[in-house]
């Protein structure tokens, strides 16, 4: 996660003797309310955290291997924090012990560039995952890089404790843009999106990928002469039409868990065949 959440008092310190990891594949079901591979699966012993007891984020030198492709850097963060809690007074939940507590946390921040840690200090960044007790990584897409930025989709399930004696799962989607510096890749930004489970049932259209292609693309821009069969391959649909200019169009987009589709990439066909990223903002064609 990050600096997208509002902060929040945290709860006190756990003890150190009472921190275990579950190891077992059989307790993922009290974890999750579903049955859907997680990805953040790489710390898979507490001797991983030993090195790091009682350190804060300045003392703490990541290893090497941790960092080197862009997708060891994101399953690697993520995987430090399943393991990581910050459960507050009024946000309370488990029976004891949760995870690794807090001792996570300054070995994620790790993860971010020097201009991240400018933007968002140690403080902020363990603020902003008050009440998060445990996290899941169920969604990572690599996108299109973009001028030295190598950019992902995510989509994350946390469980979060509550003030009413229960805990409660909640899902973000968000965007993760790491950097290379020196030969390794650090994470550079980080937005992520709360998942609404009731605006969709409500509000259908503008949550449904043929819906927004047909109305926004097609009605509000008047660029599509023939709108093709959608294609879908798990949690990914691919949308192509024909446009009123004769040229062919690619719209990309991710089914969330709570079923709405969010766009994630435009595409034109050049003259020599291939898919050129675009983007089209349906909103500058209401207002002309």
């Amino acid at each position: 996660m990050g600096s997208q959440y509002e902060p929040q008092i945290f709860g006190q310190p756990v003890e150190r003797n009472q921190t275990s990891l579950i190891s077992t594949r059989d307790a993922e079901k009290y974890f999750r309310p579903s049955r859907l591979p997680i990805k953040n699966t790489l710390v898979k012993n507490i001797q991983f955290f030993d090195p790091y007891y009682e350190k804060n984020y300045k003392e703490i030198k990541l290893p090497s291997a941790l960092t080197r492709t862009p997708d060891e850097t994101v399953l690697n963060y993520f995987s430090i924090l399943r393991e990581a809690e910050n459960l507050t007074q009024n946000q309370l939940g488990g029976c004891g012990t949760v995870g690794m507590a807090k001792l996570p946390y300054p070995i994620a921040y790790n993860f971010f560039t020097k201009d991240y840690h400018k933007r968002v200090s140690y403080n902020e960044y363990l603020q902003s995952f008050a009440g998060i007790g445990h996290l899941n990584l169920i969604k990572m897409n690599r996108l299109p890089d973009e001028k030295g930025i190598v950019p992902y989709f995510i989509e994350l399930e946390s469980i979060e404790g509550s003030s009413k004696g229960v805990t409660y799962f909640a899902y973000y989607y968000g965007y993760v843009q790491l950097k290379k510096v020196k030969n390794l890749y650090k994470i550079d930004q980080m937005k992520l999106y709360g998942e609404d489970f009731l605006c969709a049932p409500y509000h259908l259209w503008q949550h449904d990928a043929e819906a927004v292609v047909g109305i926004m693309y097609g009605n509000w821009c008047k660029l599509i002469k023939k709108q093709l069969p959608t294609k879908q391959d798990g949690f990914v649909k691919t949308i192509d039409y024909i446009g009123t200019d004769g040229a062919d169009y690619r719209f990309i987009f991710y089914q969330l868990t709570n079923d709405t589709d969010v766009l994630i990439s435009q595409y034109k066909k050049d003259s020599e065949g291939n898919w050129e990223s675009i983007r089209i903002d349906p909103i500058k064609c209401v207002k002309n």
